[in-house]
């Protein structure tokens, strides 16, 4: 090749400094506001880690959507910790003199370590939250939009006094067996006026199950919340109005708020006391609208194909679809959800891999309790849906700047990521096209507000490997190196993240896990690292240094 040509076909790399990106906002009209913020992100970034700040006891959280509060545990579980976010400047002065970007704990880093907190948070409020014989579940947290309310879930077991009646555990004919995996305790929802530390309201569930962890049982859109009580296989509607919460239905054993007042003018036996609901001999009636749609399905089918097989295939499973239980839930709008059905094993969690089993995904308009579609795990076209409209089930708030998590339907490095991964299950031993449904639609259906939005985690701007960090809050193995971040635009290493306490530390005799909390707009990220039974906090947060 022609030494010329090859020079003109090498890629020019460019290395943005911060005055260029304030120059090239200064004077090229031409870019959005969007394109003049990346290439601010792109030149400032959390360049320092500060190895295992010391910190109050407590669990720290995370932010709220516009970045101004931070939410921490107490270490009782009792209490929660509003601590009002000063920034990254506030930390300048004390960073100014460090040249190295990893403040670790010999003696030099000891003051930055034992200031740093404090220097950035400052405590507003200290709420007691929890009723007396609960604890706050520290993976339950939901936030309004406007960042003034926060969503918590405590639980307690119930006491050993209290004696549950017949009707108490068994409310409907669908409700599920306990056992000694899924036992039953008690529960409470407490909505929290961030900006004036109070507990506002709370919502009772006793002698219930409710997925607490990972806000899996509780979602959180817009105004509206949902609350999926696994045991009496009902879902909780509530509208936030004027700082409370107001139940609008319950879905499951009736769907509209007056079927009960209907059937009871006909059957009047069904409001009397001593009347259980366990041996209603009628189908529930979400469960009937399912096996309806089903039904009609099968019948479509079997017209369109001029043969009975469709309709013998429902009838074969006809048992099988009455015993599915409700598993999971999430709010796809105000109006409709995703509801993942399975086997009642596996909503007791007596199955070890619940993710091999058959299970079904129901489209519910809650409004007009109509059933839109019925999916299996299996199934190819609601995959497609869900790549090509992937932001309409995760539900992403925006931070401040326009910031959104980056996802397979927005983002073109994340669908090349997301068509590597089900490559590789399309071609792995044992694996195909059904083994690779099953496992994409595994995530279904996702739980609330589990993508951070931070800039640093947009794919569009970096290039780092999602096996150790990625924009879903879930905690990761801990690395052997820190892990590397690298510009998209200009391919050079841009920073560092830090994780393990010290870099020659060997990894292989323990697992050690990490859950990273990035700010939704600054160039700051906690990382809180456990190692058995021990919490190490490292604070990734953007250094310049200044020599006196």
């Amino acid at each position: 090749m022609n030494p010329e040509t090859e020079i003109m076909n090498q890629k020019k790399v460019t290395r943005h400094t911060i005055l260029h990106a304030l120059y090239d906002r200064e004077i090229n009209g031409i870019k959005t506001r969007m394109n003049c913020i990346k290439s601010t992100y792109q030149v400032i970034n959390p360049n320092c880690t500060i190895i295992n700040v010391e910190k109050p006891p407590c669990f720290l959280r995370k932010f709220t959507p516009d970045g101004r509060h931070f939410i921490a545990f107490s270490q009782d579980q009792l209490y929660i910790e509003v601590y009002a976010y000063l920034g990254c400047s506030m930390a300048a002065k004390l960073l100014k003199n460090y040249e190295e970007n990893c403040i670790g704990q010999d003696n030099n880093g000891d003051v930055a370590r034992k200031r740093i907190f404090e220097s950035l948070f400052q405590l507003k409020y200290r709420i007691l939250v929890a009723a007396e014989g609960e604890q706050l579940n520290r993976e339950c947290s939901l936030f309004t939009e406007n960042s003034s309310y926060a969503v918590l879930g405590s639980v307690g077991p119930i006491p050993r006094n209290v004696m549950l009646e017949y009707n108490d555990v068994f409310t409907n004919n669908e409700a599920v067996t306990p056992n000694l995996l899924l036992p039953l305790e008690n529960y409470t929802i407490h909505l929290i006026n961030i900006k004036k530390g109070a507990v506002s309201q709370r919502l009772h569930f006793k002698a219930d199950k409710i997925s607490l962890s990972h806000n899996q049982g509780v979602y959180l859109l817009k105004d509206v919340l949902a609350i999926l009580s696994v045991q009496h296989q009902i879902i909780h509607v509530y509208n936030l109005i004027q700082n409370r919460f107001h139940l609008l239905r319950k879905i499951g054993r009736f769907c509209f708020e007056n079927d009960l007042a209907f059937i009871s003018s006909v059957h009047t036996d069904i409001i009397a006391e001593d009347y259980k609901t366990r041996n209603e001999s009628f189908t529930n009636g979400l469960k009937n609208k399912l096996m309806v749609f089903l039904y009609k399905k099968a019948e479509r089918e079997s017209e369109v194909a001029k043969t009975q097989y469709p309709l013998r295939r429902f009838y074969q499973y006809y048992d099988q679809f009455m015993s599915l239980r409700m598993w999971k839930m999430q709010l796809l709008d105000v109006d409709n959800m995703i509801i993942r059905y399975a086997s009642e094993d596996v909503v007791t969690a007596k199955i070890q891999e619940p993710s091999t089993q058959a299970s079904y995904f129901m489209i519910y308009n809650m409004t007009t309790a109509v059933v839109l579609n019925v999916y299996e795990n299996t199934s190819s076209d609601l995959l497609r849906g869900y790549e090509y409209f992937c932001d309409n089930f995760r539900n992403p708030y925006l931070n401040p700047d326009g910031f959104m998590p980056c996802s397979p339907s927005n983002n073109i490095y994340s669908r090349d990521s997301h068509e590597k991964f089900k490559n590789t299950m399309l071609n792995a031993r044992f694996g195909g096209t059904m083994e690779a449904n099953k496992r994409i639609l595994g995530q279904l259906p996702i739980a609330a507000q589990s993508f951070s939005c931070s800039p640093y985690l947009d794919t569009s701007l970096y290039s780092y490997d999602e096996k150790w960090v990625s924009p879903m809050e879930r905690p990761k193995v801990v690395g052997e190196y820190p892990i590397r971040f690298y510009s998209r635009e200009s391919g050079t290493l841009s920073f560092y993240l830090y994780t393990s306490v010290s870099r020659n530390r060997p990894t292989q005799d323990r697992r050690r896990l990490v859950a990273f909390t990035f700010h939704p707009t600054d160039p700051f990220a906690i990382s809180v690292q456990r190692d058995n039974l021990e919490y190490i906090v490292n604070f990734h947060i953007r250094k310049v240094y200044l020599p006196e």
